[in-house]
């Protein structure tokens, strides 16, 4: 039977890769990830039963908690059966190769402002930060032209590669390292 693992970010996300790093941690024969953007999604999910598993990020070493996993953890019954620690390089990425003078705004999650708020403030001070549902889904949206061309997101070069976009500078996080722990639940009672 195939486990399936609820993550809260879309593909390329930091979610992703700690679900795809507990698979190979877990030895898992049979896993699927479902991509459920954001952390209520994931509990939702787990709660009614269409998947197995839920990995989300609660803490970051930097940034701190992550609110939106604590709100729904507040809404539902689980239990944790383990904890991931990963990692988080943060880059600025676009549709192109192009001077950070020349963006016009740059999508992303509260998480990954709050990590790079010196970078923010001194190379980009003044472009217009909009906070996205997933920074993988901002990657998603700018690669399929839902967002402005000139456009910038700050996530993972993962996403950056999925989507074919252009990393413009990687390692902009505040610190390092900049390790958020991501927490791994089932049902109550599974």
């Amino acid at each position: 039977m195939t486990t399936k693992i609820g993550v809260s970010g879309d593909i390329g996300s930091f979610s992703e890769e700690t679900g795809l790093n507990y698979i190979k941690k877990s030895q898992l024969k049979d896993a699927k990830l479902v991509h459920l953007i954001d952390m209520d999604g994931v509990m939702s999910a787990l709660d009614a039963g269409n998947i197995d598993i839920g990995i989300f990020p609660v803490v970051n070493n930097n940034s701190g908690l992550v609110w939106p996993a604590f709100e729904a953890m507040g809404k539902y019954s689980f239990k944790i059966i383990d904890e991931m620690h990963l990692d988080i390089e943060q880059c600025i990425f676009a549709k192109k190769l192009m001077p950070l003078r020349e963006i016009t705004a740059i999508y992303s999650y509260t998480p990954a402002f709050d990590q790079c708020k010196i970078f923010l403030n001194t190379e980009v001070s003044g472009i217009p930060q909009v906070l996205w549902e997933d920074m993988a889904k901002a990657a998603r949206d700018l690669a399929n032209d839902k967002l402005p061309e000139n456009t910038a997101v700050i996530g993972s070069r993962r996403s950056a590669a999925t989507y074919g976009l252009t990393v413009l500078l990687s390692n902009i996080q505040d610190v390092k390292p900049n390790v958020t722990m991501f927490v791994v639940v089932t049902k109550e009672g599974a």
